[in-house]
């Protein structure tokens, strides 16, 4: 029987940050390490753990998925479903115990890291498990855009140029509460930052973490895994002693936002794309993503969307007997499913 505790890297972030980029990377150049993942997600789709799975991530050589290999909690954030879904796969995970090198979960990222951290306190998780280390990722080109910057002249200027930020977000908090968890910080997406841009990330998270809490700059989340992985920060021990905006609150919940599932036949995609930008320029939409149908392409559209910008890609063969259809996820504020159907309308083929 294994005497040592075994580490837990917990990855948060932003939405469309890029930490299942990072997962992908990770588990890519494991190096033999053989690591149990929790990818969670807000939402009814699954499309993280999915996009695990298309790239072979938790599948055996047949490209079946193993039962065990992915643990998605598909009902809401950790810190929400704790008591319902998180300790019975910890438990679950230490019976493999013997089978487990380490363990990642990528939260979701409405996510409060500080609730699962504290959750590792419970003896029962405690005797086996050990947060070695919370890995919070940065967008870099969101936030030197001044969507979760304090109050500057030139977010002010933003914000009355931009309607979808002319209001007090609650995004600010959680993007801070993100960071107050850290271990280490990510700044992803750093080639698409110029050296002023990137020296403004860098100073507004600095004002929100430690000096001892390092900050490493990476594109598409390409880092080495000594950097990642065996910090042996073991942060539930520590957890209590970071402040963040929902201490005093007795639950947290996820009232401020919406979550939308849409369900498309085959769409145009350049039709699609465009009408997403106007979607997003109209209404306040955070995170878009989702799987697309392309009428005669024999491969699967990923869409994935935070702000104006979107990323696509085909990621893998539509598979037998497979219904092509085209879901997006949209999760955003004061969102009307019947409004947004009406804009996605023209898309379809």
């Amino acid at each position: 029987m294994q005497s040592a505790k075994i580490p837990v890297t917990i990855v948060t972030g932003f939405l469309g940050s890029g930490k299942t980029t990072l997962l992908r990377h990770i588990l890519g150049n494991a190096e033999g390490k053989r690591i149990a993942v929790i990818v969670n997600e807000f939402g009814e789709l699954g499309i993280d753990g999915e996009i695990l799975r298309g790239c072979g991530i938790g599948c055996d050589d047949e490209g079946d998925e193993r039962e065990g290999a992915l643990y998605e909690l598909a009902n809401g954030c950790v810190c929400c479903t704790v008591q319902e879904e998180f300790q019975p796969v910890m438990l679950q995970l230490a019976e493999r115990r013997a089978d487990i090198d380490a363990v990642i979960i990528e939260t979701s990222g409405l996510a409060l890291p500080k609730p699962l951290v504290q959750a590792f306190q419970w003896p029962e998780i405690a005797n086996v498990f050990t947060v070695d280390a919370v890995v919070t990722v940065v967008d870099g080109p969101a936030t030197a855009s001044g969507q979760f910057a304090e109050n500057t002249e030139a977010v002010d200027a933003q914000r009355r140029a931009d309607p979808n930020l002319d209001h007090e977000s609650p995004l600010h908090e959680l993007f801070e509460d993100q960071l107050s968890a850290a271990d280490l910080v990510v700044l992803n997406k750093s080639d698409l930052l110029d050296e002023a841009a990137r020296a403004q990330v860098e100073a507004l998270i600095r004002a929100e973490i430690p000096a001892e809490v390092k900050i490493v700059v990476a594109t598409q989340g390409k880092l080495p895994l000594a950097l990642l992985l065996g910090q042996g920060r073991a942060a539930e021990t520590t957890i209590d002693q970071r402040t963040s905006h929902h201490d005093h609150e007795e639950d947290h919940d996820h009232d401020e936002f919406d979550s939308l599932v849409i369900d498309l036949p085959a769409v145009d995609r350049d039709r699609l794309l465009a009408a997403l930008e106007q979607i997003v320029a109209a209404h306040t939409v955070y995170r878009i993503k989702g799987f697309v149908a392309i009428p005669g392409k024999p491969m699967r559209l990923l869409v994935q969307g935070v702000g104006k910008r979107f990323d696509h890609h085909f990621d893998r063969q539509w598979r037998e007997g497979e219904v092509r259809r085209t879901q997006l996820v949209f999760i955003g504020e004061d969102l009307d499913e019947a409004v947004l159907r009406s804009a996605l309308a023209g898309a379809e083929a």
